[in-house]
């Protein structure tokens, strides 16, 4: 029995050590994972991302992209307006003012973009400048209508290629409303630059009142309101487009003189004084103008053109304004050296009492020589002279000059020579201004009383003696230059180009194609 026991006990060791070993066998046999697959067991769960936001940040992306392509165009098309750009300043009269312009819109069309401003209708406005004597291809029509049409075929082209064709006719237009605007307003020629004696002041070009046909609210309407409107402009307009003639004159020499006047009359230099004096250098006339009105008009002999001795016109009366401010009744005439020098000095070599005779006193070193006729003119240097003429009926003044500040020495006078003015062409003076009513000039300007009859009794004296009497109220003159215009009746008067100034306009207006042929 004992042994049984012991057989049982030995059996169920038996059994509890195999049951031992197959565990240990089977924890043996199990695979260890492998580590990609042990680390991916350990990934975060991102199940909590939503469609939308995957959409979203697919959108964001797409934006970034689409970003970056378009900097990338804006970039190229500001290279490409700046190359255009560069073509048409090289060409420019005020380059500065144009690169401003298209610099302070990032270098981008903005002219062409405006609503209801169309290309075409700017152009034919553009052909308006015909009616102002003014040649259209100088605003670029020639190539402006080229351009409209290419832009118009180039509609099923690529991008790149049409915004190419838009930037040509943008500068073109910007170009050519900017010529147009400071013509209207200025004219297109500097006058000083024409004529050495030209002293009227006149505006300059400015800058700010030209630019703003580019910000004006409605452009035809501003076109229109800087379009010269006095009544002399409009009337040359008139008979410009009229083909109206003139006495003496073929249509074409009419038509060009009046182009000529009305480039003139665009400059900024005309008188807004309610009275004042105007010489017309060229017609020989002065008159009294009042609120628009002539109340007097007179004769006068003006200076001398241009000769072969005298090439340089140095006795041609001067365009110039100032303000007479006093006259000199029984004036003396204090000799301008040139003339002392080319004529009184030789006139007393020929005839040693010329000087007497014609109450002509002689200084040097400011002392008065008692017997200028002992000098031997011949070999003196006459720069070491001064020469007066003595008030009286010889005195080449006559008994009044009217005096107004100038560098030109020039001022207005009567004269004892009265039969010049029977002569039709009168420019026969040293530059100043001979007129032929004295009296009735000073009259109006200093009106009727105690200081005109004063003036009057002197002018009559029979032993006359120099006197100053200064303007109450200073009065404005103006010498100029018009040889086309209308008169009263509307008939067009065409005066003779004295001085050659209209030649020398009508050749700088050409040589820079300006004006219309």
């Amino acid at each position: 029995m004992l042994k049984g026991v012991v057989f049982c006990v030995e059996v169920k060791k038996s059994f509890i050590f195999l049951l031992v070993a197959a565990a240990f066998l089977c924890s043996c046999a199990i695979k260890r994972p492998k580590e990609s697959v042990a680390r991916e067991s350990y990934r975060p769960d991102e199940s909590w991302r939503t469609a939308a936001q995957d959409q979203e940040a697919a959108a964001q992306v797409q934006e970034d992209r689409k970003n970056k392509e378009m900097t990338r165009r804006q970039n190229d098309s500001v290279s490409v307006f700046k190359k255009h750009l560069s073509e048409e300043l090289s060409r420019s009269a005020h380059p500065q003012w144009l690169d401003s312009l298209y610099q302070s819109h990032d270098y981008k069309p903005f002219l062409l973009g405006q609503e209801g401003l169309k290309p075409g209708a700017i152009a034919e406005y553009l052909r308006k400048t015909e009616l102002h004597g003014l040649d259209t291809n100088y605003f670029y029509l020639n190539e402006i209508g080229p351009r409209i049409r290419d832009l118009e075929e180039q509609q099923d082209k690529p991008a790149s290629i049409k915004y190419q064709e838009k930037v040509k006719l943008e500068l073109l237009m910007a170009a050519a409303l900017l010529k147009y605007s400071q013509a209207m307003q200025y004219g297109l020629i500097s006058p000083d630059s024409l004529d050495k004696n030209y002293f009227i002041t006149t505006q300059v070009p400015d800058s700010s009142k030209i630019m703003r046909v580019f910000n004006a609210p409605d452009l035809f309407l501003f076109l229109d309101s800087i379009q010269p409107s006095s009544e002399a402009y409009r009337s040359l307009q008139m008979a410009l487009k009229a083909g109206t003639g003139a006495i003496n004159r073929n249509k074409e020499d009419a038509a060009q003189a009046i182009k000529l006047n009305m480039e003139r009359l665009r400059w900024k230099n005309k008188p807004d004084a309610q009275k004042y004096i105007s010489v017309n250098i060229p017609d020989y006339t002065l008159d009294v103008m009042e609120k628009g009105v002539s109340v007097l008009q007179m004769k006068v002999c003006v200076g001398e053109g241009r000769t072969e001795t005298d090439p340089g016109g140095s006795k041609e009366t001067p365009q110039l304004n100032s303000m007479i401010y006093s006259v000199q009744v029984n004036p003396i005439w204090n000799i301008p050296a040139s003339i002392a020098r080319n004529e009184i000095s030789r006139y007393a070599d020929r005839d040693p009492y010329y000087l007497s005779n014609n109450d002509i006193d002689v200084y040097k070193g400011g002392k008065r020589i008692s017997s200028p006729e002992k000098i031997d003119w011949s070999t003196a240097d006459v720069s070491q002279y001064t020469f007066k003429q003595r008030p009286g009926e010889q005195n080449s003044l006559g008994k009044i000059k009217f005096i107004f500040d100038n560098n030109s020495s020039v001022y207005l006078h009567d004269t004892p020579a009265r039969s010049a003015f029977k002569k039709k062409l009168r420019a026969i003076s040293h530059g100043c201004v001979r007129v032929e009513k004295p009296k009735e000039l000073a009259l109006a300007l200093f009106g009727p009383g105690k200081t005109f009859n004063q003036i009057k009794s002197a002018m009559d004296r029979s032993y006359p003696r120099a006197k100053y009497i200064g303007l109450p109220v200073k009065m404005p003159i103006y010498l100029t230059y018009i040889t086309a215009w209308l008169d009263d009746k509307g008939l067009l008067q065409i005066r003779n180009d004295i001085y050659g100034l209209d030649l020398l306009l009508y050749n700088e207006l050409k040589s820079n194609q300006m004006i219309a042929e």
